[in-house]
């Protein structure tokens, strides 16, 4: 019973898949053909120049499954680095040491200071 629940999942999975990838497809022909040949004087394209389309961008602009690039940033060999020194730091340098950012990097305004009024009006 289980193995035919399974199967009847995944048959409905493929199904919805593919209306959904022939629902995208549609949406940006229809997209293209709307705009493109108006606005650029290009030509029309049907069905499966508009999948073809598709394929081009996602080998060109998308990534493919791996790590995502924006979070690029935090993969590295510093990474490593740096978090083994910063769980090797005792409680009180990791204050000192977020006091130091924050005093370098947080700007806060001085609220006495004449010039800061707050008001918009000047």
């Amino acid at each position: 019973m289980e193995r035919s629940v399974r199967i009847g999942k995944m048959l409905v999975f493929v199904v919805v898949a593919g209306f959904i990838l022939f629902g995208v497809v549609m949406g940006t022909m229809y997209l293209w053909n709307w705009v493109i040949p108006e606005v650029f004087n290009g030509p029309l394209i049907n069905f499966w120049q508009t999948l073809g389309l598709l394929a081009l961008s996602k080998i060109f602009f998308w990534n493919f499954g791996g790590r995502c690039t924006h979070q690029s940033h935090n993969v590295g060999p510093w990474k490593y680095y740096w978090r083994k020194k910063w769980d090797s730091m005792p409680p009180e340098d990791r204050e000192r040491f977020k006091q130091k950012m924050k005093e370098k990097w947080c700007y806060k305004f001085d609220e006495k200071s004449p010039d800061q009024s707050g008001s918009a009006n000047v």
